[in-house]
């Protein structure tokens, strides 16, 4: 029974060795699927142009390919990137994203959600529009607004020029005059809360609020003298 077991024991070694090699190498080559949460990069934007649609800054990838491949592959190693290169303005659609992940030949692709992405370029426009005073509340008893000054009276507002055409003034934020007495000057932020567009420099304006006494109603007039 020895002799049997120990006759030509170096080709037995041998053997059972390169079974256990081939064994590693079918399990290292088992095939597997992993998802991926995949960064969208815009890049190349043309000058005088910008993106001015939602395009999600994330797509959920999911890859297949050999054990041994698939688990050397790291989230931060992942990159989908759309070149904006000479592109015109108007709507453009980029299928086919799944070739533009830099991934080993060996892996592969079995889902990819959105599977394209629309990006819509307009051109960039400035437009120069008046602001409009929010006066709040009124003045104490007796009393009145009179002038509202706003200085500066009109700011640039720089954006997509499709959205630009619809702004024609911008507003500040709400001043109270509630029981007011005196006239005063206030430093406030104005407000415009565009999409794809925006204030260009100038984000407050200094309001000047003037706060006069009621006229007097009726008039009181001096008794005539009489003459005896």
């Amino acid at each position: 029974m020895v002799k049997q077991l120990t006759h030509n024991w170096l080709l037995k070694l041998l053997s059972l060795v390169f079974a256990v090699i081939l064994w590693s190498f079918v399990m290292g080559e088992q095939k597997l699927e992993q998802g991926y949460s995949v960064p969208l990069q815009l890049k190349n934007v043309p000058a005088g142009l910008m993106v001015a649609n939602e395009v999600p800054s994330l797509v959920d990838v999911r890859i297949s390919g050999p054990r041994t491949v698939l688990m050397n592959l790291r989230p931060n190693d992942i990159s989908l990137t759309v070149d904006l290169e000479d592109l015109q303005p108007g709507l453009t659609s980029f299928r086919r994203l799944e070739e533009r992940l830099n991934i080993p030949s060996a892996l592969k692709v079995t889902r990819l959600s959105p599977s394209f992405v629309d990006v819509k370029l307009e051109r960039i426009k400035e437009k120069e529009v008046p602001v409009r005073n929010e006066i709040a509340g009124q003045p104490a008893a007796g009393f009145r607004v009179g002038e509202v000054r706003i200085n500066p009276p009109r700011v640039t507002i720089k954006g997509a020029e499709s959205e630009l055409k619809d702004v024609s003034e911008v507003g500040t934020e709400e001043v109270s005059v509630d029981g007011v007495r005196e006239s005063f000057t206030l430093m406030v932020p104005i407000v415009y809360r565009g999409k794809y567009a925006a204030l260009k420099d100038q984000k407050t304006a200094e309001i000047l609020v003037t706060i006069e006494p009621l006229p007097e109603s009726g008039g009181r007039t001096e008794p005539k003298k009489g003459t005896q």
